[in-house]
């Protein structure tokens, strides 16, 4: 694997690390709030995050030793809203600046496993931040997220609040492939 594909899947994989912890912090803090489903939908998000983070450690097979990473999070606990408006940036920097940069890299360097892996992972995330974007908008109206089910795709992240897909929009995977919150 090139060096610069190394680096930025080894942050990729940082950052989506660190985004799933967070959010399960986040999704505790939205449950003693008492938003149930915005504690769900946290949840399964931090399951589509380490979703993308084992895919990304997976193009990384042939790799051995131990690296320094460098990868950006946000941090601190602000309450549900905040922590909402958050989680949507950091999902919103991921398919605007971040995966972009990579995958141009990545092609430049004909890194085809790379490539796949943060292109699943742009289109999950646009999803992810339209998800929060919708919780933050039920919460600030002092209302939890309308959401019985919530299922993710376990082969790119793909999170939807109804199910009806019969399969993932993203990446094909069938719907009885799917993990239910």
């Amino acid at each position: 694997m090139k060096a610069m594909t190394q680096t930025n899947l080894q942050s990729a994989f940082g950052g989506e690390s660190q985004a799933h912890m967070r959010y399960l912090y986040w999704g505790n803090v939205a449950e003693k709030e008492g938003f149930k489903n915005v504690a769900r939908l946290f949840r399964a998000t931090s399951e589509a995050e380490r979703v993308h983070a084992h895919s990304h450690f997976r193009a990384m097979k042939d790799l051995s030793g131990d690296f320094a990473v460098t990868s950006g999070a946000g941090f601190g606990d602000h309450g549900t809203s905040k922590n909402l408006e958050a989680a949507a940036g950091g999902e919103r920097f991921e398919f605007t600046e971040m995966y972009p940069s990579y995958i141009l890299v990545a092609k430049e360097q004909g890194e085809e496993a790379a490539q796949k892996s943060m292109q699943f992972a742009i289109e999950a995330e646009k999803v992810h931040e339209k998800l929060f974007l919708k919780a933050k908008e039920a919460v600030d109206a002092g209302k939890d997220l309308e959401a019985e089910k919530i299922y993710v795709c376990p082969v790119c992240g793909f999170i939807s609040l109804t199910g009806e897909e019969e399969k993932c929009p993203i990446c094909g995977a069938p719907k009885s492939k799917f993990i239910e919150f």
